[in-house]
């Protein structure tokens, strides 16, 4: 069995470019919504059928199903990921062509605040926990890690997500989770104004 454990830290602001991104939540609505058919059609199969060694094979039946349903959302948020990380390619191409890069600058307590993510960052560390999909990685080690690097945008939004580690399966998943957050940042202040904020986030996982 594969558990996550998640260690947050934040690092000092940099200020760059990039855009929000919304193929993360389109995919997952999509694929929410069959699951909800698929469980509603074999709520109505299992409800009507008598014979409980038959009930039993439809509850089998049902959990192979969603597990194939959560096997393909996966190829398709990899494909989202690839889709996002090339617009965001593209994006920063454009920026450094059309105007020099802002300056970064210390977010102090005197002159502004940090990004913060509503319930704070445990609500953060266990919303990614449950996005994450283990059975994407891959590894004949038993602890996986990777350093997630991603920007909270002026509008609160999630983007430029960039994992490093040995494993490139976990590097994946862990940027799939972050992506997929459910809920926006409140944005961090710099001299009265939202600015974009860069965090670091190390992830670990062990593997039993």
């Amino acid at each position: 069995m594969k558990s996550l454990f998640l260690y947050f830290f934040c690092w000092i602001p940099f200020f760059c470019f990039s855009q929000q991104a919304e193929e993360f939540k389109n995919v997952k609505n999509y694929y929410n919504q069959h699951r909800v058919l698929l469980n509603n059609e074999f709520r109505k199969k299992y409800d009507g059928e008598p014979n409980m060694l038959n009930k039993d094979a439809i509850k089998r039946d049902f959990v192979f199903f969603m597990k194939k349903m959560d096997s393909i959302e996966n190829t398709a948020l990899v494909g989202a990921l690839l889709k996002v990380k090339n617009l965001e390619d593209l994006s920063n191409i454009r920026n450094k062509t059309a105007r020099l890069p802002e300056p970064t600058s210390d977010i102090t307590s005197s002159e502004g605040q940090m990004a913060e993510y509503p319930g704070g960052m445990n609500t953060l560390r266990q919303q990614v926990a449950n996005l994450f999909y283990i059975e994407g990685v891959h590894s004949e080690m038993k602890t996986a890690k990777a350093l997630v690097a991603f920007i909270v945008e002026k509008d609160g939004t999630i983007s430029n997500v960039q994992a490093s580690g040995d494993n490139f399966t976990f590097n994946r998943q862990a940027e799939i989770a972050l992506y997929s957050v459910p809920q926006k940042f409140t944005p961090a202040v710099f001299n009265g104004e939202s600015v974009r904020y860069r965090f670091k986030l190390p992830l670990t996982m062990t593997i039993e």
